[in-house]
């Protein structure tokens, strides 16, 4: 059995990565309008022109008023039948990476159960790791974090006690006063 064109064609890197406005990750000027646009000119879509032509849209509140992002900047969004055509992309592309794994696990039964097999075995020592590393790193913070509560409750304990003992035994300020006072009668 040989993999179709289009699953081989996915594993093919290519030039340089699209930057701008993503939908699903993909760069919607660059990728996406190209590509409606194109099934527009063959009959699959019917994606209205408008959307086509400006696909970032204001989103509005239902009050009809502009809607803003907490840091105080327009909230941008995509055209409805933009996301909607994306959205059915995207489930459409799920259903045949789920129906391509499950036609290579039936057709190739033995060959897929050794390559799970395999995997399993070699991500063992990984996952182990990784459980190792986290445990000691969880420990770490636990005695971080009552090495830093015992130290605030000894300050809190420190500043308790001193307020009592001042309480208990004020300062005693004549003595400064008439130090004071002395002062200002011999200047």
């Amino acid at each position: 059995m040989e993999s179709p064109s289009y699953i081989k064609s996915l594993l093919i890197p290519t030039a340089k990565p699209p930057v701008g406005r993503r939908a699903w990750s993909i760069d919607l000027q660059q990728v996406w309008i190209p590509f409606l646009l194109s099934t527009n000119v063959m009959g699959d879509t019917a994606i209205p022109l408008d959307a086509l032509g400006c696909p970032l849209r204001l989103a509005y509140d239902k009050d009809g008023s502009v809607k803003f992002s907490k840091n105080g900047r327009p909230t941008i969004r995509i055209a409805k039948p933009i996301s909607d055509t994306i959205k059915l992309v995207r489930e459409n592309f799920t259903a045949n990476l789920m129906q391509y794994a499950n036609s290579v696990a039936n057709k190739m039964a033995e060959e897929y159960n050794a390559q799970v097999k395999m995997a399993l075995a070699e991500g063992q020592p990984i996952s182990q790791h990784d459980t190792t590393e986290l445990n000691k790193a969880v420990k770490l913070q636990i005695e971080q974090a009552m090495r830093e509560a015992e130290a605030k409750a000894k300050a809190e304990a420190e500043a308790q006690a001193q307020v009592e003992a001042q309480a208990v035994n004020p300062p005693d300020t004549t003595d400064k006063k008439k130090a004071k006072e002395k002062e200002l009668v011999t200047a």
